[in-house]
């Protein structure tokens, strides 16, 4: 076991898995309950391609959204005994779901060693968006952080004198071995994820919270989704990942990620929206063209994702804005606009880029500021 004060009482610049590992526990609960929301977030720099442990290959920072959340309830109580296994009830929306169990599992399996407790206890869980499920959105960033976030409730009522950056750091670490962008989802209103030369206390392990000064522009930044499709994409983020490894244009592809975030860097100073315009939708092209020139290729762009990007870019030059897009890993397109802009591009939106939606759905969203206990 670590020293408490090795831990609590000096945080690093960078921490690494050793300061993650086990602390002494003053005592451990009999029973309780833990409730948090924890946000989705909108990558600006993509992340694509990983290492082993859910490493990434290269750097990213997001947006954290404010509208689209996970809600989780953890009931736990001591039991007696292991048998060596975890023992849970997972709930989607109060309706049991067997099928989530075994990302369930793997996920404990993963952070067990970081929180020993676990197999002390049996958990309810109980978990629910505030987003249509099958929207298309993805929810493992924002599920994956509201399940650690509860997880790591618990171990702070286990101790004495956690500071709350080595709680943030320590959650967005765990959320990582869940799924690799939840990381990003702890703090708002911009984390970055991954070692880089330009952001200092970068880290491969963790998101960190944006840590220099940002241009009022990006000040209630909004995000509207459009849901271009709903299915079960046909490629899922973890198989792209993997056809990163060997890919022809990868070296290229995470130099130039560390490159846009300097030049990001650079705009969240100076607040040039022409410039974060170039790089972010470039972003979002790239991040497609990857999976297109991949090996086996495959494309999950579909042709009214096209009609809304060819869309925006010509209101954008008749009526001046700075409206903008950018892609996750699907079809579905989110509309970045400042504040300022709203009233002259939301008419745009619900005018000429929700017919193109399925069933007309759309969410309105904007720049959140991270996760919340309830």
């Amino acid at each position: 076991m670590i020293a408490l004060k090795t831990i609590f009482a000096q945080i690093k610049i960078s921490m690494t898995e050793k300061d993650f590992t086990s602390v002494s526990y003053t005592t451990l609960k009999e029973e309780g309950v833990v409730t948090y929301s924890s946000p989705s977030n909108i990558a600006l720099v993509k992340y694509w391609g990983k290492r082993e442990n859910q490493i990434p290959a290269n750097p990213s920072i997001s947006f954290t959204l404010a509208a689209c959340a996970t809600k989780t309830k953890v009931h736990f109580k001591k039991r007696e005994g292991s048998n060596g296994e975890f023992s849970f009830d997972f709930l989607f929306e109060g309706q049991e779901k067997e099928e989530f169990k075994p990302k369930i599992n793997t996920f404990l399996k993963r952070i067990e060693v970081y929180l020993p407790f676990l197999k002390d206890y049996h958990f309810v869980i109980n978990t629910s968006n505030t987003f249509p499920h099958s929207s298309g959105i993805a929810s493992s960033a924002s599920g994956m952080s509201a399940l650690a976030l509860c997880f790591m409730e618990m171990e702070r009522s286990f101790v004495k004198n956690m500071t709350v950056e080595y709680f943030n750091r320590k959650v967005s670490f765990l959320s990582r071995l869940g799924s690799g962008s939840a990381c990003r989802s702890i703090e708002g209103p911009l984390v970055q994820w991954g070692e880089s030369k330009v952001i200092k206390g970068s880290s491969n392990f963790y998101g960190i919270k944006y840590p220099y000064d940002v241009h009022p522009i990006f000040k209630n930044y909004h995000d509207t989704i459009l849901l271009v499709d709903k299915g079960e994409k046909q490629v899922s983020s973890t198989v792209g990942h993997e056809l990163m490894h060997g890919h022809p244009y990868a070296v290229n592809r995470f130099a130039q990620a560390d490159t846009n975030l300097g030049k990001l860097k650079a705009v969240f100073s100076n607040g040039n929206l022409v410039d974060f315009i170039s790089i972010v939708e470039s972003e979002a092209l790239t991040l497609h063209a990857m999976m297109m020139t991949s090996n086996p290729y495959f494309i999950l762009m579909k042709p009214n994702t096209l009609s809304i990007i060819n869309s925006i870019w010509k209101f954008r030059e008749q009526s001046k804005t700075h409206v903008c897009f950018t892609l996750d890993a699907g079809a579905n397109v989110h509309v970045l606009y400042p504040e300022g802009e709203k009233n002259i591009v939301f008419p745009f939106i619900k005018e000429k880029l929700v017919p193109f939606c399925q069933n007309g759905q759309y969410i309105c969203d904007r720049i959140g500021l991270g996760a919340k206990k309830l």
